[in-house]
């Protein structure tokens, strides 16, 4: 099959990339000449592993290029994909649709023959049929049909997402397009990994209600975190007790600083919309979005705690600040809240983060960088393991510790147990929910 991806942002540049992989003819288009250049120099402009192996096999197998040419591109494809961004709108926690009207309105004077035109970005419920509105209004003899195809990617794990997925979802109106989506999935269908093919709006709504429901659990399991902190429960016994229940089970039950990212602030607060729109209000899912709030909130008092109850004068060592490991995506962290609360106080804050770095430079002004952690904890009064990069399981704590002013950690993950700690040398132990 001949693809256009429209998009090289995270979800576009993973999906055109493995969609190569699988055997097609990939050509992906961004207006961004600098980043185009930088792909087709062999660059990757996100972190993801193992991205830029993939994405170097499949150029020299002559499957996979880039260009800011949409035109050409999407000329004789058989499948276009829009990946664009779907940003919060300011105001009113909508999905901005801007990029993906104007890609679809330019789709349209490009296409010949017959094309299936896919919505890989996260949209709410009835944007499909709009595009097809666009297309036909801006190319009245247009032979085209319109698809939802959802990403469901983890960040950090993306091409194991798309190449071993728990479903694809596909959202037709028509046969021709059934079978159009059914031969690019076709190595999937054959390893029998499960394709639902639905109608539009069904697909639409399965992203927004997966995601939605997985902030839930986050948002749930640190309810019970705050909780058992009142009552005397260790919450990492809780979650192992409810997530061995085949009906709840054990992912997403990880107490912690509350979740971020790219995808669910953005998806709640979108559903959430969705639903005042049509006078069924999404209670649950608005409750999340404050709840998770409150968790930023909650966790920076916690380190006020360990600080004496000021940070003016304090020297604090921050390990990890993108909204999970394995990627560089400062999107939504919840450092962004946490850090300038810290600068905000007088604290003096040093930074260290694998992937952060590039992104966090520009987000938390006022940070002192550093790549170690033991240099970052030199003299300070406390440490805060925030984000559960690899390279923080395994510290030499009585080095971290012999290194600082006061030995004081705020474990935000959960990594470490408190006797650990304590036999460590470190005279204080703060964790969630314990």
């Amino acid at each position: 099959m001949r693809i256009a991806m429209i998009g090289t942002g995270y979800v576009g540049l993973v999906s055109g990339v493995c969609f190569s992989d699988f055997g097609h003819d990939v050509i992906c288009v961004d207006k961004a000449e600098n980043k185009i250049e930088m792909l087709k120099a062999g660059d990757v402009p996100i972190y993801e592993p193992g991205l830029d192996v993939l994405m170097a096999k499949n150029v020299a197998a002559g499957r996979l290029s880039f260009t800011t040419d949409l035109d050409a591109a999407v000329d004789g494809a058989d499948a276009v994909f829009i990946a664009v961004g779907t940003p919060t709108r300011r105001g009113d926690g909508h999905a901005d649709l801007t990029y993906v009207m104007a890609a679809a309105e330019e789709i349209a004077q490009a296409v010949t023959g017959y094309t299936v035109i896919v919505t890989k970005s996260t949209v709410p419920v009835g944007t499909n049929r709009k595009v097809h509105q666009v297309v036909s209004a801006a190319n009245p003899d247009a032979d085209f049909d319109v698809a939802s195809n959802p990403e469901f990617l983890r960040e950090g794990a993306a091409i194991d997402d798309f190449m071993r997925p728990d479903r694809v979802v596909v959202g037709v109106e028509s046969d021709r397009a059934a079978e159009v989506m059914a031969e690019i999935y076709r190595p999937l269908y054959l390893r029998d990994f499960p394709i639902l093919t639905t109608d539009l709006e069904s697909a639409e709504m399965i992203k927004y209600a997966a995601n939605a429901f997985l902030a839930t659990k986050i948002t749930f399991i640190n309810e019970i975190a705050g909780l058992c902190e009142r009552v005397g429960g260790d919450v990492k016994e809780v979650a192992r007790g409810i997530g061995l229940d085949g009906r709840i089970g054990n992912k997403f039950l990880h107490a912690g600083p509350g979740y971020g990212g790219s995808c669910f602030p953005k998806d709640t607060a979108a559903l959430a919309r969705i639903g005042q729109e049509h006078a069924h209000p999404m209670q649950i899912t608005e409750t999340v979005i404050r709840v998770n709030d409150e968790v930023k909130k909650r966790m920076t008092e916690k380190i006020r705690e360990a600080c004496d109850d000021r940070f003016n004068g304090k020297t604090v060592a921050i390990l990890g600040v993108t909204f999970k490991p394995n990627t560089d995506d400062m999107r939504d962290a919840p450092s962004l809240t946490i850090v300038p609360a810290l600068i905000g106080g007088g604290a003096k804050v040093r930074v260290v983060d694998p992937q952060g770095k590039s992104e966090g430079e520009a987000l938390l002004p006022g940070v002192e960088w550093s790549d170690d952690p033991y240099a970052a904890a030199k003299d300070a009064d406390v440490v805060v393991l925030l984000t559960e990069w690899n390279e923080f399981r395994a510290l030499n704590l009585a080095e971290l510790a012999g290194a600082m002013t006061t030995a004081r950690m705020v474990d935000l993950r959960n990594i470490y147990s408190e006797n650990t700690v304590l036999k460590s040398g470190f005279e204080t132990y703060v964790g969630v929910g314990r």
